[in-house]
């Protein structure tokens, strides 16, 4: 008989990950080399906003903890916008539920964290700050969601925050799954703007996700 489990209270470790899906870190060094190198130049007026947006985060946080809704007003939307991810030729989805069947283990995922996707290959998971899920579980958990990539054959980009910290993820789901993740970016860090490296990132997905086709040569 097939079980119904939530995500939120199955997969709460990379082993539990890896049992269900098979898993596995990419041990290639350029499996994800896009979120270190060749990144885009940042413009002055880009700097200036990015400046503006960490200001206005920062002076919210330090008045009380932040829920999703408020970290997605505050950073993820005005950063995306930014970044151009939210016009053409981009579309906006979320996933308030979504279930992953898995046939040789009688299981179905079911999952209700919410989760914007654009173009069904970028997928970004806001944590509350204020919420007990840990952000190393929510890793582990955004993983899970990405398994559910309508399109195998090309690499499917995550980004996980709590709004003080950023990572990103890339995943290949044919055959053996592998992931690799980016360093973890801080808000918290004095003296240097750390949404800077964020948002380059943010612009060389979007120039990833521009291509007409997968390019093998970053997904191999």
């Amino acid at each position: 008989m097939t079980q119904t489990l939530a995500i939120s209270k199955t997969i709460l470790t990379m082993a539990a990950l890896q049992q269900r899906f098979g898993v596995v870190a990419s041990q290639e060094q350029q499996f994800f080399a896009e979120w270190a190198e060749n990144l885009p130049e940042l413009l002055s007026a880009e700097i200036a906003t990015l400046d503006q947006i960490k200001a206005r985060f920062e002076r919210h946080r330090n008045r009380d903890t932040l829920a999703e809704g408020t970290i997605n007003q505050l950073l993820i939307s005005p950063l995306f916008t930014l970044a151009g991810l939210y016009d053409e030729p981009f579309f906006i989805s979320t996933e308030p539920s979504l279930e992953i069947e898995l046939k040789d283990q009688d299981e179905v995922l079911r999952g209700r964290i919410d989760t914007l996707i654009i173009q069904q290959q970028f997928w970004v998971l806001v944590v509350e700050s204020k919420s007990t899920i840990a952000f190393s579980t929510a890793l582990q958990q955004a993983m899970a969601y990405m398994m559910a990539n309508p399109n195998p054959v090309c690499p499917v980009y995550g980004l996980i925050t709590n709004g003080d910290e950023f990572m990103f993820i890339k995943m290949l789901t044919q055959g053996v799954p592998q992931y690799d993740l980016s360093n973890v970016f801080s808000l918290l860090i004095p003296r240097r703007n750390q949404l800077y490296d964020i948002f380059q990132i943010l612009k060389q997905i979007r120039q990833i996700m521009l291509k007409p086709q997968c390019d093998r040569s970053l997904s191999s």
